[in-house]
C-alpha cells in the first residue's frame, strides 16, 4: 500500500493520477468537461457529468496502474475552487447546474454589497474582495433563481459545497459533508482568522448556515469511500483547492516561497507564514493547505471517519470542529488571471488558428516578436490586481503586416504579461510588510511545458522561473496531503526532498526594455478598461 490516488477535477477537465510514494506519475486518466454558456459572461457545469467523469478516471487510472484498489493507501482531492453546487441531502441531486468560477452573473449583486459598505468587512474578516469569482454570490443566486430553494436550504434540505464537497459527498453515499479550509477560504463567508463560517457574513448575503459544510485541515481523515465505487472502501485523507494544493505540491512551505500554475486561467501565490496581511496592491489573501495536529501516523484502525452530516439529517456543523486544528493558521498573497491557457483555447475554438493546443508554440516562434500587437484577453474580465469585472477582451496595436503568427505571439504574452503584473503587486506588498521580494518562481500546469512561455515570463519578471521534473503539482500536492494523514510520510521536510528541478529559464531581456514591454502592456489594459 504505497501508492496514493489523486482526484484532480479541474475547469476543463477530470482527471484522476496514481502515484508512487515517490511522487512518480504511474498512471493518469482525463476526460474533458463539457463547458455551458447560457448567457455571454454565464458559465456552467453540471455536476452529474463532473461526478461521473470523475469516478470513471478514478477507475481507468487504477486500471491503467494495473493495480487493485486495495493497493491505494488514501485518496487525495483537488479541485476548481469557487465553483458552486447546491444539491438536495435526501436524494443528492443538484438543483441547478454548478456555477462555475469564471462565470459573472452576480457583479450587480456584488456591486450593491459595495454600495452597503461591506467591502472593507469582508476584506478584513475573509482577505478577498467582493466580486462574483467568489462562492458566496452564487450561492445566493440559486437559492433566488430555483423555485422553492430558498425555503428549502432555510429549512436544512439543502447542501452547499464547493467541488470538493461534492465530490466528498458523492464518494461516501451522503455520510459526509464537509471541506478543507483553502476551499472554504474561498467563498466570501469564513473569517480567516478563527477558521469559522462568519453569521454576519452568511447574513449579508443570504446564506443559510443549514447549508454550510463542516470545515477541517487539508491533512485528515474527511471520511470512507463506498467500497463499490472502487472495490473496496479507501480513506479519504487529503483535500485542497487546486491552488493552494499547487503551492503544497511545489514544497512550496515557507514564507517567500512563490509558485504560478498556467491551467485554464493563472493563479501566482506567494506563501506568507502565520501573518495575515491584507494587499493594498489588487491582491488577494487566502489560507494555505495545512496539515491537521492528526496528520502524524497511520489511520485509526478501519479508517472510520467523522459523521459530519448523514443524508436527510439536517444542517450539518457551520463552524470549524475544536479538534485537529492546524494551528496556527499559514496564509498565501494571491493573485488570479481569469484567463491564462484559455487564451490558447480560443485561438484553436474561436479564431481556429491551430488545431490543437500544442501548435500554438510554433505558430508564435515563426515570428521573432509580435510586431507591436498586444492581446489583452479580457473576455470575462479582468482579475487580480486590476478587478475590472466589466473590461472586456482588445486586440491593439494591428497594422497591415500583422499576421495571425503575431496574434499568437502576443496571446502567449499575454499570459506572462498578467502574471508578471501580479508578481509586481505581490512584491510591492511584500517589501511594505518588511518582507522580501521573491527571488524564483516555481511553475506548473498545462501551459508550463510551453518553453516559450516560460522564457518570455522569466524575461518580463527579472528572476529564474523553474519547471518541475513533475508538473502535475496540483494533484501531487493532494496526493501529499493525503499521504502525511496515512503514514507515508514523515513531515513536510521529507516532501521538500522529493522536490526535482527540470529546467531553469534565466531571464535574457535587459530590466530597461522589461520595464519598457510591461509600460506597453499596462497601456494596452487602460484602453481597455476605457472601453
Amino acid at each position: 500500500m504505497s501508492y496514493l490516488l489523486a482526484l484532480d477535477q479541474g475547469t476543463s477537465s477530470s482527471r484522476s493520477i496514481v502515484f508512487d510514494a515517490t511522487g512518480r506519475i504511474v498512471a493518469m486518466a482525463q476526460r474533458e468537461l463539457r463547458q455551458i454558456y447560457p448567457q455571454p459572461g454565464w458559465v456552467e457545469h453540471d455536476p452529474l457529468e463532473i461526478w461521473n467523469s470523475q469516478l470513471a478516471t478514478a477507475r481507468e487510472a487504477l486500471h491503467r496502474a494495473g493495480l487493485a484498489a486495495a493497493s491505494i493507501r488514501a485518496i487525495g482531492i483537488t479541485n476548481q475552487r469557487e465553483t458552486t453546487v447546491v444539491w438536495e441531502r435526501r436524494t443528492g441531486r443538484p438543483v441547478h447546474n454548478a456555477i462555475v468560477w469564471q462565470d459573472r452573473r452576480t457583479a450587480q449583486a456584488c456591486a450593491a454589497l459595495r454600495e452597503q459598505g461591506l467591502a472593507e468587512t469582508v476584506l478584513h474578516k475573509t482577505g478577498l474582495r467582493i466580486d462574483p469569482y467568489f462562492s458566496g454570490t452564487k450561492i445566493a443566486w440559486i437559492l433566488d433563481h430555483v423555485p422553492g430553494a430558498r425555503a428549502r436550504a432555510e429549512a436544512g434540505e439543502l447542501a452547499f459545497g464547493t467541488i470538493d464537497s461534492w465530490l466528498i459527498w458523492q464518494l461516501t453515499g451522503g455520510a459526509v459533508h464537509a471541506t478543507d479550509h483553502s476551499n472554504a477560504s474561498r467563498t466570501l463567508l469564513l473569517d480567516l482568522q478563527t477558521r469559522q463560517w462568519d453569521s454576519g457574513l452568511l447574513a449579508a448575503l443570504r446564506v443559510p448556515a443549514a447549508m454550510m459544510p463542516e470545515v477541517l485541515p487539508s491533512s485528515t481523515l474527511f471520511g470512507d469511500t463506498l467500497p463499490e465505487l472502487l472495490g473496496t472502501s479507501l480513506p479519504i485523507a487529503g483535500v485542497a483547492g487546486d491552488q493552494q494544493s499547487a503551492l503544497f505540491g511545489q514544497a512550496c512551505f515557507k514564507a517567500g516561497m512563490a509558485k504560478n500554475t498556467y491551467g485554464t486561467g493563472c493563479f501566482l501565490l506567494s506563501h506568507t507564514g502565520e501573518r495575515f496581511q491584507t494587499s493594498s496592491n489588487g491582491l488577494i489573501t487566502t489560507a494555505v493547505a495545512q496539515v491537521g495536529a492528526a496528520a502524524r501516523g497511520s489511520l485509526p484502525p478501519g479508517g472510520a471517519g467523522p459523521a459530519l452530516g448523514r443524508p436527510g439529517g439536517g444542517a450539518g456543523a457551520p463552524t470549524l470542529p475544536a479538534t485537529g486544528l492546524a494551528s496556527p493558521p499559514q496564509f498565501a498573497l494571491e493573485g488570479s488571471v481569469f484567463m491564462g491557457g484559455a487564451v490558447v483555447q480560443w485561438l484553436r475554438d474561436g479564431l481556429k488558428a491551430i488545431r490543437s493546443s500544442s501548435e500554438a508554440q510554433a505558430l508564435a516562434e515563426s515570428v521573432p516578436d509580435a510586431g507591436g500587437v498586444v492581446l489583452v484577453p479580457a473576455f470575462t474580465g479582468l482579475g487580480a490586481p486590476y478587478w475590472q469585472p466589466e473590461a472586456r477582451a482588445a486586440i491593439v496595436g494591428l497594422s497591415r503586416g500583422s499576421t495571425m503568427a503575431h496574434i499568437a505571439r502576443a496571446a502567449l504574452e499575454s499570459i506572462a504579461f498578467q502574471s508578471a503584473a501580479l508578481l509586481q503587486a505581490m512584491n510591492r506588498d511584500a517589501m511594505a510588510a518588511g518582507g522580501v521580494p521573491v527571488s524564483e518562481l516555481r511553475v506548473d500546469g498545462g501551459a508550463s511545458v510551453n518553453d516559450l512561455l516560460m522564457q518570455i515570463q522569466a524575461d518580463l519578471l527579472g528572476i529564474p522561473v523553474v519547471r518541475p521534473a513533475v508538473t502535475e503539482t496540483t494533484a501531487l500536492g493532494a496526493a501529499y496531503l493525503a499521504g502525511l494523514q496515512c503514514g507515508l510520510y514523515t513531515g513536510l521536510q521529507e516532501l521538500a526532498g522529493q522536490w526535482r528541478a527540470d529546467r531553469t529559464f534565466y531571464p535574457t531581456l535587459s530590466r530597461d526594455r522589461a520595464a519598457e514591454r510591461m509600460a506597453e502592456w499596462e497601456h494596452a489594459v487602460r484602453q481597455t478598461v476605457a472601453a
